[in-house]
């Protein structure tokens, strides 16, 4: 049943089932931010490792974010230099997010829109989404959606036949993570993004 086409795919989400689908980097597994918890559950994920928001536009996840008008502004100028792209910025999470993505500090939230067609695509209709690298945790990243299909067999993963027709360039190298000190960015993870900070 895996296998699906994107408007079901889209539907599944929409009513909280687990799905997964090509990024810009690694093929994400993906929930609505309140079922967070059946993707810890899924990956055999330790709690202290929260999920990703991601988001189709700047203007869908800033909702999600809360700080001064100054860093607002900040946070805004760098999303527009790397977005859509490889960088999850690492925020002061607003009253919206949702205490299961990330059990350990909710005060936080990682943000990205990435640079795909197809996952910003499914995001503008499922709107922002908590999200991974679809893999159990502490195995290697899954690369294609067969292996998505095989190792998550109850998840619903796009056809094949979709991602085809799009060619989605994926890295295989997961986002560089860099979080908001209060005044500067400390990066938590190098990815392919280089933050210049």
């Amino acid at each position: 049943m895996s296998q699906v086409s994107m408007p079901t795919l889209i539907a599944g989400a929409r009513s909280g089932k687990l799905v997964s689908f090509p990024t810009d980097t690694v093929p994400a597994l993906a929930v609505q931010p309140h079922q967070s918890e059946l993707i810890f559950a899924a990956k055999r994920r330790s709690l202290k490792k929260p999920l990703i928001l991601m988001g189709a536009s700047i203007e869908s996840l800033f909702p999600f974010v809360s700080g001064t008008a100054q860093e607002l502004e900040i946070w805004q100028q760098v999303a527009q230099q790397y977005w859509p792209g490889a960088l999850t910025l690492v925020l002061p999470a607003s009253a919206s997010v949702p205490v299961a993505m990330n059990p350990t500090d909710p005060t936080t939230i990682g943000i990205r829109v990435p640079n795909s067609k197809i996952a910003i695509a499914i995001l503008s209709q499922t709107g922002p989404l908590a999200t991974t690298s679809a893999n159990y945790s502490g195995e290697p990243s899954l690369q294609t959606m067969a292996e998505v299909e095989k190792a998550f067999p109850h998840v619903l993963t796009l056809q094949a036949t979709e991602v085809a027709q799009v060619a989605p360039i994926t890295t295989g190298t997961p986002s560089t993570v860099a979080q908001w000190t209060g005044n500067s960015w400390n990066i938590l993870r190098q990815g392919s993004v280089q933050l210049e900070l």
